[in-house]
């Protein structure tokens, strides 16, 4: 099996519950900031958004995430496209969050 045929929207979400928001504790993806994954042969694209449009974070997440799915086997280029579109509202955040690393 080549390195890009492991490499899943599941692969990518699991790499992604390791980008913890410092304030709130939680991964990006318990918190509902992950609006989607996009896996074509090594290339991953990721949209997402941030819990404010203001938030300070805002470049030094998008550097965590395209890091976090860089070191994942096959990928070759990551993408990281921010919205706000729709807003995110604590309604995102998973009731039961998984801890899985």
């Amino acid at each position: 099996m080549r390195p890009c045929d492991a490499l899943t929207r599941e692969s990518v979400t699991d790499a992604l519950r390791t980008v913890l928001d410092p304030e709130l504790g939680l991964s990006i993806v318990d918190l509902g900031l992950v609006y989607g994954i996009d896996v074509v042969g090594g290339t991953v694209t990721i949209t997402m958004t941030l819990t404010a449009p203001g938030c300070p974070l805002h470049g030094v997440m998008t550097e965590w995430v395209a890091h976090a799915v860089r070191a994942l086997p096959g990928v070759e280029q990551v993408g990281v496209n921010l919205t706000f579109d729709p807003p995110w509202t604590p309604d995102r955040i998973v009731a039961n969050p998984s801890r899985r690393r």
